[in-house]
Protein backbone atom coordinates (compact mmCIF):
# COMPACT_ATOMS: atom_id res chain seq x y z
CA UNK A 1 0.00 0.00 0.00
CA UNK A 2 2.59 2.04 0.91
CA UNK A 3 4.86 1.70 -2.16
CA UNK A 4 1.50 1.79 -4.40
CA UNK A 5 0.76 5.35 -2.96
CA UNK A 6 3.87 7.02 -2.86
CA UNK A 7 3.89 7.76 -7.05
CA UNK A 8 0.32 8.67 -6.42
CA UNK A 9 0.77 11.63 -3.65
CA UNK A 10 3.82 12.36 -6.03
CA UNK A 11 1.92 13.20 -9.15
CA UNK A 12 -0.40 15.02 -6.84
CA UNK A 13 2.11 17.33 -5.49
CA UNK A 14 3.55 17.73 -9.49
CA UNK A 15 0.22 19.19 -10.61
CA UNK A 16 -0.68 20.78 -7.75
CA UNK A 17 3.00 22.49 -7.74
CA UNK A 18 2.17 23.44 -11.73
CA UNK A 19 -0.67 25.75 -10.19
CA UNK A 20 1.52 27.69 -8.14
CA UNK A 21 -0.20 27.68 -5.29
CA UNK A 22 1.49 30.80 -3.50
CA UNK A 23 1.07 32.74 -6.20
CA UNK A 24 -3.26 31.73 -6.32
CA UNK A 25 -3.01 32.37 -2.47
CA UNK A 26 -1.71 35.78 -3.05
CA UNK A 27 -4.36 36.56 -5.42
CA UNK A 28 -7.58 35.30 -3.72
CA UNK A 29 -6.32 37.72 -0.36
CA UNK A 30 -7.62 40.26 -2.52
CA UNK A 31 -11.06 38.54 -3.76
CA UNK A 32 -12.56 38.60 -0.10
CA UNK A 33 -12.03 41.86 0.78
CA UNK A 34 -13.69 43.03 -2.42
CA UNK A 35 -16.52 40.99 -1.43
CA UNK A 36 -17.28 41.82 1.61
CA UNK A 37 -17.26 45.88 0.74
CA UNK A 38 -19.67 44.78 -2.30
CA UNK A 39 -21.58 42.97 0.43
CA UNK A 40 -21.03 45.92 2.98
CA UNK A 41 -20.77 42.98 5.61
CA UNK A 42 -19.71 39.15 5.53
CA UNK A 43 -21.26 37.96 1.82
CA UNK A 44 -22.21 34.41 3.43
CA UNK A 45 -19.77 31.32 3.58
CA UNK A 46 -21.33 29.79 0.87
CA UNK A 47 -21.12 32.49 -1.45
CA UNK A 48 -17.09 33.12 -0.18
CA UNK A 49 -16.30 29.16 -1.06
CA UNK A 50 -17.94 29.27 -4.50
CA UNK A 51 -15.61 32.54 -4.90
CA UNK A 52 -12.26 30.80 -3.25
CA UNK A 53 -12.95 27.54 -4.81
CA UNK A 54 -13.58 29.02 -8.39
CA UNK A 55 -11.33 31.52 -8.58
CA UNK A 56 -8.47 29.13 -7.38
CA UNK A 57 -9.00 27.12 -10.58
CA UNK A 58 -9.05 30.02 -12.77
CA UNK A 59 -6.16 30.84 -11.38
CA UNK A 60 -3.89 27.65 -11.52
CA UNK A 61 -5.63 26.81 -14.65
CA UNK A 62 -4.00 29.48 -16.34
CA UNK A 63 -0.36 29.25 -14.44
CA UNK A 64 -0.30 25.76 -15.74
CA UNK A 65 -0.94 26.54 -19.48
CA UNK A 66 1.57 29.83 -18.86
CA UNK A 67 3.97 27.27 -17.64
CA UNK A 68 3.72 24.31 -20.83
CA UNK A 69 3.99 27.65 -23.12
CA UNK A 70 7.12 29.12 -21.32
CA UNK A 71 8.44 25.42 -20.86
CA UNK A 72 11.11 26.80 -23.49
CA UNK A 73 12.59 29.69 -21.45
CA UNK A 74 11.92 28.06 -18.09
CA UNK A 75 14.68 25.02 -18.66
CA UNK A 76 16.98 27.96 -19.05
CA UNK A 77 16.32 30.17 -16.46
CA UNK A 78 17.44 28.80 -12.82
CA UNK A 79 14.82 29.88 -10.71
CA UNK A 80 12.36 28.00 -12.81
CA UNK A 81 14.58 25.28 -14.01
CA UNK A 82 13.26 22.98 -11.30
CA UNK A 83 9.38 23.22 -12.34
CA UNK A 84 7.76 20.12 -13.43
CA UNK A 85 7.94 20.55 -17.00
CA UNK A 86 11.23 21.42 -17.36
CA UNK A 87 12.25 18.33 -15.43
CA UNK A 88 10.20 15.99 -17.59
CA UNK A 89 7.54 15.09 -14.18
CA UNK A 90 4.82 15.90 -16.47
CA UNK A 91 4.08 15.80 -20.35
CA UNK A 92 3.16 19.04 -22.24
CA UNK A 93 0.19 17.47 -23.16
CA UNK A 94 -1.15 16.62 -19.95
CA UNK A 95 -0.82 19.84 -18.26
CA UNK A 96 -2.34 21.24 -21.08
CA UNK A 97 -5.00 19.37 -20.76
CA UNK A 98 -5.13 20.05 -16.98
CA UNK A 99 -4.80 23.46 -17.01
CA UNK A 100 -7.35 24.10 -19.80
CA UNK A 101 -9.92 21.66 -17.54
CA UNK A 102 -9.33 23.88 -14.58
CA UNK A 103 -9.90 27.49 -16.13
CA UNK A 104 -13.31 26.13 -17.89
CA UNK A 105 -14.55 24.48 -14.58
CA UNK A 106 -13.21 27.59 -12.16
CA UNK A 107 -15.52 29.88 -14.66
CA UNK A 108 -18.52 27.15 -14.94
CA UNK A 109 -18.34 27.53 -10.50
CA UNK A 110 -18.22 31.05 -10.38
CA UNK A 111 -21.31 31.58 -12.99
CA UNK A 112 -23.11 28.71 -11.81
CA UNK A 113 -22.21 29.04 -7.92
CA UNK A 114 -22.24 33.23 -7.93
CA UNK A 115 -22.90 35.45 -11.19
CA UNK A 116 -22.53 34.98 -14.86
CA UNK A 117 -20.46 38.26 -14.65
CA UNK A 118 -17.79 36.87 -12.17
CA UNK A 119 -17.81 33.79 -14.40
CA UNK A 120 -17.47 35.29 -17.43
CA UNK A 121 -14.70 37.66 -15.66
CA UNK A 122 -12.84 34.38 -14.69
CA UNK A 123 -12.86 33.35 -18.12
CA UNK A 124 -11.50 36.61 -19.65
CA UNK A 125 -8.82 36.68 -16.92
CA UNK A 126 -7.96 33.16 -17.83
CA UNK A 127 -7.56 34.33 -21.33
CA UNK A 128 -5.94 37.67 -20.82
CA UNK A 129 -3.36 35.59 -18.58
CA UNK A 130 -2.58 33.01 -21.32
CA UNK A 131 -3.00 34.69 -24.59
CA UNK A 132 -1.92 38.59 -24.30
CA UNK A 133 0.47 38.37 -21.36
CA UNK A 134 2.16 34.59 -21.96
CA UNK A 135 2.15 34.17 -25.64
CA UNK A 136 2.45 38.20 -26.73
CA UNK A 137 3.79 40.51 -24.03
CA UNK A 138 6.12 38.92 -21.84
CA UNK A 139 8.37 38.05 -24.99
CA UNK A 140 8.50 41.50 -26.79
CA UNK A 141 8.01 44.40 -24.66
CA UNK A 142 9.07 46.03 -21.39
CA UNK A 143 5.34 46.59 -20.67
CA UNK A 144 5.04 43.13 -20.19
CA UNK A 145 4.31 43.36 -16.49
CA UNK A 146 2.70 46.49 -16.68
CA UNK A 147 -0.41 45.61 -18.96
CA UNK A 148 -0.12 41.61 -17.97
CA UNK A 149 -1.08 42.82 -14.52
CA UNK A 150 -4.66 43.36 -15.26
CA UNK A 151 -4.85 39.38 -15.10
CA UNK A 152 -3.61 39.13 -11.63
CA UNK A 153 -6.26 42.29 -10.76
CA UNK A 154 -9.28 40.81 -11.60
CA UNK A 155 -9.89 38.90 -8.81
CA UNK A 156 -10.84 42.02 -7.01
CA UNK A 157 -13.64 42.34 -9.90
CA UNK A 158 -14.68 38.70 -10.08
CA UNK A 159 -15.22 38.57 -5.79
CA UNK A 160 -17.28 41.91 -6.23
CA UNK A 161 -19.01 40.52 -9.43
CA UNK A 162 -19.70 37.58 -7.32
CA UNK A 163 -21.37 39.57 -4.48
CA UNK A 164 -23.42 42.15 -6.87
CA UNK A 165 -23.89 40.74 -10.04
CA UNK A 166 -22.20 43.88 -11.53
CA UNK A 167 -19.10 46.60 -11.40
CA UNK A 168 -19.04 49.69 -9.75
CA UNK A 169 -16.37 52.55 -9.29
CA UNK A 170 -15.10 50.57 -6.14
CA UNK A 171 -14.58 47.65 -7.79
CA UNK A 172 -12.73 49.44 -10.44
CA UNK A 173 -10.57 51.46 -8.37
CA UNK A 174 -9.73 48.14 -6.04
CA UNK A 175 -8.32 46.56 -9.38
CA UNK A 176 -6.43 49.94 -10.00
CA UNK A 177 -4.76 49.28 -6.46
CA UNK A 178 -3.53 45.87 -7.56
CA UNK A 179 -2.62 47.11 -11.17
CA UNK A 180 -0.25 49.61 -10.53
CA UNK A 181 0.98 47.76 -7.45
CA UNK A 182 1.85 44.51 -9.68
CA UNK A 183 5.04 46.11 -11.71
CA UNK A 184 7.41 47.29 -8.83
CA UNK A 185 6.44 44.42 -7.02
CA UNK A 186 7.26 42.25 -9.93
CA UNK A 187 10.44 44.63 -11.16
CA UNK A 188 11.87 43.65 -7.50
CA UNK A 189 11.63 40.21 -8.17
CA UNK A 190 13.43 40.79 -11.28
CA UNK A 191 16.49 43.24 -10.39
CA UNK A 192 17.35 39.96 -8.25
CA UNK A 193 16.91 37.53 -11.60
CA UNK A 194 18.17 39.77 -14.53
CA UNK A 195 20.34 37.35 -15.67
CA UNK A 196 18.00 35.29 -15.91
CA UNK A 197 15.70 36.54 -17.85
CA UNK A 198 18.64 37.97 -19.95
CA UNK A 199 19.74 34.33 -21.04
CA UNK A 200 15.93 33.40 -21.95
CA UNK A 201 15.86 36.55 -23.88
CA UNK A 202 12.63 37.88 -22.40
CA UNK A 203 12.76 41.97 -21.86
CA UNK A 204 12.25 42.45 -18.16
CA UNK A 205 13.00 46.29 -17.37
CA UNK A 206 16.41 45.54 -15.82
CA UNK A 207 17.52 43.62 -18.79
CA UNK A 208 16.24 46.47 -21.42
CA UNK A 209 16.93 49.75 -19.58
CA UNK A 210 19.57 48.83 -16.43
CA UNK A 211 19.00 49.01 -12.89
CA UNK A 212 19.24 52.78 -12.30
CA UNK A 213 16.24 53.21 -14.67
CA UNK A 214 14.17 50.19 -13.28
CA UNK A 215 14.85 51.15 -9.36
CA UNK A 216 13.22 54.62 -11.07
CA UNK A 217 10.28 53.17 -12.16
CA UNK A 218 9.59 51.46 -9.20
CA UNK A 219 9.38 54.58 -7.13
CA UNK A 220 6.89 56.13 -9.16
CA UNK A 221 5.01 53.00 -9.59
CA UNK A 222 5.15 53.08 -5.82
CA UNK A 223 3.67 56.18 -5.51
CA UNK A 224 1.02 55.52 -8.11
CA UNK A 225 -0.19 52.82 -6.03
CA UNK A 226 -0.49 55.08 -3.01
CA UNK A 227 -2.26 57.94 -4.77
CA UNK A 228 -4.95 54.90 -6.12
CA UNK A 229 -5.37 53.39 -2.48
CA UNK A 230 -5.76 57.36 -1.43
CA UNK A 231 -8.83 57.69 -4.03
CA UNK A 232 -10.22 54.67 -3.14
CA UNK A 233 -10.44 55.92 0.43
CA UNK A 234 -11.97 58.70 -0.48
CA UNK A 235 -14.87 56.77 -2.31
CA UNK A 236 -16.88 55.47 0.91
CA UNK A 237 -14.48 53.41 2.60
CA UNK A 238 -14.03 54.33 6.54
CA UNK A 239 -10.77 55.28 8.75
CA UNK A 240 -9.71 51.75 9.45
CA UNK A 241 -8.78 51.55 5.43
CA UNK A 242 -7.60 54.97 5.19
CA UNK A 243 -5.05 54.99 8.07
CA UNK A 244 -3.34 52.16 6.86
CA UNK A 245 -3.61 53.59 3.39
CA UNK A 246 -2.13 56.31 4.58
CA UNK A 247 0.72 54.09 6.69
CA UNK A 248 1.66 51.35 4.22
CA UNK A 249 1.71 53.68 1.52
CA UNK A 250 4.29 56.14 2.57
CA UNK A 251 5.89 52.98 4.33
CA UNK A 252 5.96 51.61 0.53
CA UNK A 253 7.07 54.63 -1.13
CA UNK A 254 9.57 55.19 1.89
CA UNK A 255 11.29 52.00 0.93
CA UNK A 256 10.99 52.29 -2.75
CA UNK A 257 13.49 55.51 -2.07
CA UNK A 258 15.89 53.45 0.01
CA UNK A 259 16.04 50.76 -2.72
CA UNK A 260 16.94 53.38 -5.18
CA UNK A 261 20.09 54.02 -2.92
CA UNK A 262 20.71 50.23 -2.10
CA UNK A 263 19.54 47.72 -4.61
CA UNK A 264 20.86 45.31 -2.81
CA UNK A 265 17.47 45.56 -0.76
CA UNK A 266 15.56 44.21 -3.55
CA UNK A 267 14.33 41.11 -2.32
CA UNK A 268 13.39 42.64 0.72
CA UNK A 269 11.11 45.58 -0.74
CA UNK A 270 9.28 42.49 -2.70
CA UNK A 271 8.64 41.05 0.52
CA UNK A 272 7.21 44.13 1.87
CA UNK A 273 4.91 44.49 -1.50
CA UNK A 274 3.41 41.37 -0.25
CA UNK A 275 2.24 42.61 3.03
CA UNK A 276 1.47 46.14 1.49
CA UNK A 277 -0.84 44.57 -0.29
CA UNK A 278 -2.62 42.43 2.68
CA UNK A 279 -2.47 44.85 5.09
CA UNK A 280 -4.45 47.18 2.23
CA UNK A 281 -7.82 44.93 1.23
CA UNK A 282 -7.35 42.99 4.84
CA UNK A 283 -8.22 46.76 6.50
CA UNK A 284 -10.94 47.20 3.82
CA UNK A 285 -12.67 44.03 4.76
CA UNK A 286 -12.60 44.90 8.57
CA UNK A 287 -13.39 48.34 7.92
CA UNK A 288 -16.28 47.59 6.26
CA UNK A 289 -17.42 44.97 8.67
CA UNK A 290 -16.85 47.22 11.91
CA UNK A 291 -17.68 50.39 10.77
CA UNK A 292 -19.41 50.56 7.36
CA UNK A 293 -19.34 54.34 6.84
CA UNK A 294 -17.39 56.61 5.00
CA UNK A 295 -14.11 58.31 6.04
CA UNK A 296 -14.30 61.84 7.10
CA UNK A 297 -12.27 64.83 4.79
CA UNK A 298 -12.91 62.93 1.68
CA UNK A 299 -11.92 65.94 -0.57
CA UNK A 300 -8.65 65.57 1.05
CA UNK A 301 -8.13 62.17 0.20
CA UNK A 302 -9.27 62.63 -3.19
CA UNK A 303 -6.89 66.01 -3.42
CA UNK A 304 -3.81 63.80 -2.06
CA UNK A 305 -4.12 60.68 -4.36
CA UNK A 306 -4.93 62.89 -6.78
CA UNK A 307 -1.93 64.59 -7.13
CA UNK A 308 -0.11 61.46 -6.12
CA UNK A 309 -1.51 59.65 -9.26
CA UNK A 310 -0.72 62.58 -11.73
CA UNK A 311 2.91 63.60 -10.13
CA UNK A 312 3.92 59.20 -10.55
CA UNK A 313 2.41 58.76 -13.77
CA UNK A 314 3.70 62.40 -15.59
CA UNK A 315 7.53 60.98 -14.16
CA UNK A 316 6.95 57.45 -15.75
CA UNK A 317 5.65 59.12 -19.01
CA UNK A 318 8.75 61.16 -18.97
CA UNK A 319 11.24 58.29 -17.91
CA UNK A 320 9.36 56.25 -20.93
CA UNK A 321 10.57 59.10 -22.95
CA UNK A 322 14.06 58.59 -23.03
CA UNK A 323 16.39 56.85 -25.31
CA UNK A 324 16.57 53.39 -24.66
CA UNK A 325 12.95 52.28 -22.85
CA UNK A 326 12.05 50.29 -25.62
CA UNK A 327 12.81 46.77 -25.74
CA UNK A 328 14.08 45.33 -29.26
CA UNK A 329 11.94 44.89 -32.42
CA UNK A 330 9.14 47.12 -30.53
CA UNK A 331 7.94 50.16 -32.90
CA UNK A 332 7.96 53.43 -31.51
CA UNK A 333 4.06 53.75 -32.22
CA UNK A 334 3.73 50.41 -30.18
CA UNK A 335 5.83 51.91 -27.07
CA UNK A 336 3.68 54.59 -26.97
CA UNK A 337 0.63 53.17 -27.20
CA UNK A 338 1.30 50.51 -24.49
CA UNK A 339 2.40 53.22 -22.35
CA UNK A 340 -0.43 55.75 -23.15
CA UNK A 341 -3.19 53.00 -22.13
CA UNK A 342 -1.59 52.80 -18.64
CA UNK A 343 -1.54 56.38 -18.39
CA UNK A 344 -5.10 56.73 -19.32
CA UNK A 345 -6.67 54.46 -17.09
CA UNK A 346 -4.70 56.34 -14.13
CA UNK A 347 -6.93 59.77 -15.32
CA UNK A 348 -10.14 58.18 -16.04
CA UNK A 349 -9.47 56.79 -12.09
CA UNK A 350 -9.44 59.98 -10.83
CA UNK A 351 -12.14 61.38 -12.78
CA UNK A 352 -13.92 58.21 -11.52
CA UNK A 353 -13.17 59.33 -7.60
CA UNK A 354 -14.20 62.29 -8.28
CA UNK A 355 -17.47 61.50 -9.71
CA UNK A 356 -18.42 59.08 -6.68
CA UNK A 357 -17.02 61.39 -4.19
CA UNK A 358 -19.52 63.73 -5.46
CA UNK A 359 -16.98 66.99 -5.35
Amino acid sequence: MTVAASPVRGTVRTFVELTKPRIVELLLITTVPAMVVAAAGWPGWRLAVVALVGGSLSAGGANVVNQVYDADIDRIMRRTSGRPLPTDRVTPKAALVFGICLGVLGSLVLWVGASALAGLLSAVAYLFYVLAYTMVLKRTTTQNIVIGGAAGAMPALIGWAAVTGDLSGVAWMMFAVIFFWTPPHFWALSLKYEEDYRAAGVPMLPVVVGVERTLTHIVWYSVVTTGVSLLLAAMGLGWIYATVAVAAGVGLASYALKLRREPGRAMRYFGLTNLYLAALFLSMMVDRMALDSAVPWQPLFLTAGAVAVVLGIVAVVVGESRPGMRAPGVSALRHWLEVSLTAAFAVVLIAVAIRSAGV
